[in-house]
C-alpha cells in the first residue's frame, strides 16, 4: 500500500502504539482471553479452533470479502493495535495491507504470518510472475495442516501457560483435517479423469487441482486486481468448446459477470456450458448456508464440483 491513505493509516498505527505504551504483555479481554485478530475468514476459523477457550477472535474480513482488494480502515488499525496476536496469510494475499503488518512487528504483540511456516518446495508459483507464490494455500489440506501448526506455535509463544491446550487442539484438528482430505479424494474419484477440469473466475484453485487431480483454468490470474480482457474470455471459451466441458463455476467473493460473459462467449461458439454452482474461494461461507467453517466450506465446494462435472 503506497497511497496517501495507506501512509496515513500506518502513521495512525504508530501514534496509537506510542501513546498506549507498547506493552509487551498479551492483551486480553474482560474474561482473560487473548485478543486475536485474523485477516480472512479461513484464518479466523482456524484461530478459534486452535485457541479454543483461551482466545477471543475478531476477523477483519467477513464472508464474501475479497482479500486481494481489501483495504484496512482506521477501525482495523485500532483493532490490530489491541490484539495480543495478529494472524495473517502472507504470500501477498492481503496485498494492500503489507506495510501495516510490517509496522506491527516488534511492537510487543505476536504477529503470526502463515507464509513463514510453509515448506516453500510445496508452494506453486504464479503463472503471471514465477517469483511470486500462489497464496491460496488453504485448498491443499496438507498445507492447511502446516498453517494450523504455525498458529498453534504463535499462540504458545504469546501465552505459554496454555501451550499444552493449544497443542492438544492442534492434534485433534489434524485428525479432522485428515478425515476431510480422505472425503475430498473419495468424492473427486467419482468424476471420470477426462472430466476433471475446473473453470472458475480466477486462479484460486491451483492447489486444489494439484492435490486432488483436477486441471484448473481461471479467467483471471491469482489476484482479482485486474479484470479479464476480451482475448482472455475468447481463449478460455475456445478451450471449453474444444474439451466439451459441462460446467463452469462462479465464486462467492468475485463478481459473477465475468463467468456469465464467458458462458455467453461459449454459446456464441455453438456450445452450451452450464454454470455449475457457486464455489467459495477467498472466503468461507456463512451460518445460513451451513458453510461457516473451513471444513464445511471445503466439503460444500467438492460436492458442488462433483455434482456439476459427473
Amino acid at each position: 500500500m503506497t497511497t496517501k491513505a495507506g501512509r496515513i493509516l500506518i502513521l495512525m498505527l504508530s501514534v496509537i502504539l506510542i501513546f498506549s505504551g507498547c506493552s509487551p504483555s498479551p492483551n486480553t479481554d474482560a474474561g482473560g482471553k487473548l485478543n486475536v485478530v485474523a485477516t480472512t475468514t479461513m484464518l479466523a476459523d482456524l484461530s478459534g479452533i486452535i485457541g479454543g477457550e483461551h482466545v477471543s477472535v475478531s476477523g477483519l474480513m467477513g464472508p464474501g470479502i475479497d482479500p486481494h482488494l481489501y483495504q484496512a480502515s482506521a477501525g482495523d488499525v485500532q483493532l490490530l493495535q489491541k490484539a495480543a496476536v495478529v494472524v495473517y496469510n502472507g504470500l501477498h494475499l492481503e496485498g494492500k495491507m503489507g506495510e501495516i503488518f510490517g509496522s506491527l512487528s516488534g511492537q510487543g504483540g505476536t504477529v503470526v504470518c502463515i507464509e513463514e511456516g510453509l515448506d516453500t518446495s510445496k508452494l506453486l508459483a504464479s503463472e503471471d510472475d514465477p517469483a511470486i507464490f500462489d497464496p491460496h494455500i488453504w485448498f491443499d489440506v496438507s498445507l492447511w495442516k502446516s498453517a494450523a501448526a504455525t498458529v498453534a506455535k504463535g499462540f504458545a509463544e504469546a501465552d505459554p501457560n496454555n501451550k499444552e491446550d493449544y497443542e492438544a487442539n492442534l492434534e485433534q484438528y489434524i485428525k479432522e483435517l485428515d478425515e476431510l482430505d480422505a472425503y475430498i479424494h473419495q468424492r473427486a474419484a467419482e468424476v471420470p479423469e477426462a472430466q476433471r477440469v475446473l473453470v472458475t473466475a480466477h486462479d484460486a484453485f491451483n492447489y486444489f487441482g494439484n492435490a486432488y487431480g483436477f486441471e484448473v483454468r481461471g479467467l483471471q490470474g491469482i489476484s482479482t486486481d485486474a479484470e479479464a480482457g476480451t482475448a482472455d474470455v475468447s481463449s478460455l471459451a475456445d478451450f471449453i468448446v474444444e474439451r466439451q466441458i459441462k460446467a463452469i463455476f462462479i465464486e462467492s467473493s468475485v463478481p459473477r459477470k465475468a463467468i456469465q460473459a464467458l458462458q455467453a462467449a461459449v454459446k456464441a461458439k455453438n456450445f452450451d456450458v452450464t454454470i455449475g454452482g457457486e464455489l467459495y474461494s477467498d472466503s468461507l461461507g456463512d451460518e445460513a448456508a451451513g458453510t461457516a467453517t473451513y471444513i464445511l466450506t471445503f466439503k460444500a465446494n467438492i460436492d458442488t464440483i462433483v455434482e456439476a462435472l459427473q
